[in-house]
């Protein structure tokens, strides 16, 4: 049955399988033929399905009331690239590490920073392939990467960007992170593995190892789509460790979402309702928090 945008689940799901699997493009469109009915369907059907940064402009680039660069920190392992966006205006305020999807960081990933740095907060969107050079500008490459990284490379990489955010001039101390998708899942990690961070808000990321829930200080709060069977299927396990170990954590679904219901240059997955109560709540999580 198809979605209000025209699209069915069954062509959802294949775009799901082929954005978080190494399944070739080839392969990916020749299903997607096999769906839609032809290839000329197929390819109308492109659109929807990928993203169009087009309209990653909710706030923009040269937005006079923030501060924004391209940027270079040190890591453990090497240089890590980012961009940093801030209100400008003096003042201390708190900080958040905005993590990309397995797309890298793109300009969705930098528009979300900027509207991080809106609502009153410094933002830094980290370039989590800066190990295997940065992300690239086709996004199958960046996908296909993401195989590549070491995982405790890359934890090390967002402990870092942390401590860059908690030394920034303008800043309070106070840290939160943010991730989408794999951001999602490395919002969780970091959450087990930052002993200072204030706040971590995961949209649809999986669940880290239960055994190491208890380490967490942060509040947490998590966001689901409603259909999202590979997402969703490590929610119970990480809501038993969460009560478990007592963490002050809080959970939606939001009941009708698909997964990356947030990316609004997303046309098919987009869902206005879901990410802007999603939004809503994240902003109050990081207002009581930082």
């Amino acid at each position: 049955m198809p979605n209000r945008k025209g699209v069915s689940q069954d062509v959802i799901n294949l775009y799901d399988e082929y954005t978080h699997t190494p399944l070739d493009r080839r392969v990916f469109l020749k299903r997607l033929a096999s769906l839609a009915g032809s290839t000329a369907a197929a390819y109308a059907l492109l659109p929807l399905l990928e993203n169009n940064y087009a309209l990653a402009d909710e706030s923009q680039a040269n937005d006079k009331r923030l501060k924004s660069s391209d940027i270079v920190i040190p890591g453990p392992h090497g240089d890590i690239k980012g961009y940093l966006t801030r209100p400008v205006g003096s003042g201390d305020r708190g900080s958040v590490l905005v993590i990309h999807e397995n797309r890298g960081l793109n300009p969705y990933i930098r528009d979300v920073a900027r509207r991080v740095a809106l609502a009153g907060y410094n933002a830094l969107a980290l370039d989590f392939l800066s190990p295997l050079g940065g992300t690239p500008d086709d996004e199958d490459a960046a996908r296909a990467m993401f195989a590549d990284l070491d995982k405790a490379q890359t934890v090390a990489n967002g402990l870092a960007a942390l401590a860059y955010l908690k030394a920034l001039p303008d800043s309070n101390g106070r840290l939160a992170v943010l991730g989408f998708c794999w951001g999602g899942a490395m919002a969780n990690q970091l959450a087990v593995s930052a002993a200072d961070l204030n706040a971590a808000v995961s949209y649809y990321g999986m669940a880290p190892d239960s055994a190491l829930v208890k380490q967490i200080k942060a509040r947490v709060l998590l966001h689901y789509a409603g259909v999202d069977e590979r997402i969703n299927a490590s929610w119970p396990a990480y809501e038993s460790a969460l009560k478990a170990a007592g963490i002050d954590y809080l959970s939606y679904v939001y009941e009708g979402a698909q997964h990356a219901f947030y990316n609004d240059t997303n046309a098919a997955r987009y869902d206005k309702a879901a990410a802007d109560l999603s939004w809503e709540r994240t902003l109050a999580l990081f207002s009581q928090t930082l």
